[in-house]
């Protein structure tokens, strides 16, 4: 496949970031791993793939170790996003969390700042400290993650809400609830949709489907999955590797040029929603 460049999506505020990121979900678990995955990310990173996710949650702190490891000294040019945990997410707690956050990844600022999910803590508040967090330099755009389309327009009622930047979901493949309303209605409003777990952790990539139309065009099954998600309208898919050899090949998915025909047929294998299907998390 020719090296096409990595298509871009732009943020509310005018930020341009690529639309094929990098996921760190697992990393820092195991010493013994930590080497491949700081390289996988570096890999990713000259492969032009420098929007970088990771989480306090992700190995308690040991993916954002990893993820600092890997960008010391190349931070210019990346696009860093990392998550709160819910029940840090008071308007104290979540300032602190982020201030965590900076010295595990050694930097000043992360560019995008998330709540994992909802917790217990009120929408007003941890928005609050949101926008504190970016008033004072720490953060650059603040969002959140697992929200269904209620829980966005709730958020827009808040003082702040509507400075909502993003959302990061479970979207593949095989799960397309947000397709029904989600996705457009953050479409309508500019949010772009980070999907997590493109490629369902590796379980669809067996499909018999997907293997045939990815033979038909010499790609992989994953990078037929993420070229998928790569078709719609602000979708990031944030596939996750420890290895240089599938960041190259999750790379190379923004070449595939896939006929209607061939979606049509994926349409049929892994039918998009008919109706409201509830927001799945993983």
């Amino acid at each position: 496949m020719d090296n096409d460049p990595i298509p871009t999506i732009t943020f509310p505020d005018g930020t341009e970031v690529p639309a094929l990121g990098q996921g760190t979900w697992n990393m820092g678990e195991n010493a013994s791993q930590a080497k491949a995955e700081i390289d996988s990310i570096q890999a990713g990173i000259d492969l032009g793939m420098t929007l970088i996710d990771t989480a306090e949650m992700y190995a308690e702190g040991g993916a954002e170790m990893i993820v600092g490891q890997a960008i010391k000294g190349r931070r210019d040019g990346l696009f860093i996003v990392s998550k709160v945990y819910p029940w840090n997410a008071s308007h104290r707690g979540t300032i602190d969390a982020c201030e965590r956050s900076l010295v595990r990844m050694g930097i000043e600022r992360i560019d995008l700042y998330l709540l994992h999910w909802r917790g217990d803590h009120p929408l007003a508040e941890t928005v609050q400290a949101f926008e504190t967090l970016k008033a004072d330099g720490k953060i650059g755009a603040w969002g959140v993650s697992n929200f269904d389309t209620d829980d966005m327009e709730e958020l827009l009622t808040v003082p702040g809400g509507k400075n909502v930047a993003a959302n990061q979901v479970l979207y593949n493949l095989s799960r397309r609830g947000p397709e029904f309303d989600l996705l457009p209605w953050c479409q309508d409003r500019n949010i772009p949709l980070m999907a997590y777990s493109p490629i369902e952790q590796g379980r669809i990539l067996r499909h018999p489907e997907l293997i045939r139309i990815a033979k038909a065009y010499q790609a992989t099954p994953a990078q037929l999955a993420l070229a998928f998600l790569l078709e719609r309208d602000g979708v990031i898919p944030i596939p996750k590797t420890s290895s240089r050899q599938r960041v190259a090949e999750n790379r190379d998915c923004v070449s595939l040029d896939v006929s209607d025909e061939d979606w049509a047929v994926l349409d049929a294998a892994f039918p998009p929603p008919a109706r409201k299907v509830p927001l799945e998390m993983n």
